[in-house]
């Protein structure tokens, strides 16, 4: 009979990655994303352990959406006050905090657990080019996000 072996807390080796974001698709990009936070692509994946790496996203500011949702994608929240709610498009949003569209993007592709909760936080995203992360030595993962783009 065979067995399956689970990772332990001890046996985790978190690795830093980083992304750039450049004419990339959002959403493909908050897919990929999210399985690296995940920790799907490794072989020893554990759905209860928090097995997943650490993801920098660079130039968010330049990332991009396919057809209409530029202008008509509207971004929902509410004050918690009467007649408080309040919507942005996402032309607003990339001039007012462009970061913002990837994080959503990718929290919402996360579990809604304690655990993803913890996978969300080691995403880093930045809207330009530079990040205070070159201490740990960050790998390029590279994201084929233009999948069947003919442009």
């Amino acid at each position: 009979m065979k067995q399956t072996t689970l990772i332990k807390a001890s046996d985790i080796d978190k690795k830093w990655y980083i992304v750039d974001a450049k004419d990339a698709i959002l959403g493909r990009l908050a897919s990929e994303v999210a399985k690296v936070l995940r920790g799907k692509h490794k072989p020893s994946f554990t759905p209860h352990i928090n097995n997943g790496d650490h993801v920098i996203i660079i130039n968010a500011d330049k990332v991009r959406l396919t057809g209409k949702k530029e202008s008509d994608k509207i971004y929902y929240h509410h004050s918690m006050y009467p007649g408080g709610l309040k919507r942005r498009n996402v032309a607003t949003q990339r001039d007012l905090f462009p970061e913002r569209i990837v994080e959503r993007a990718v929290r919402l592709m996360l579990p809604k657990t304690v655990q993803g909760g913890n996978q969300y936080r080691a995403l880093h995203v930045y809207a330009g080019e530079t990040h205070p992360h070159d201490a740990q030595k960050p790998e390029v993962l590279v994201i084929n996000t233009n999948k069947g783009d003919n442009k």
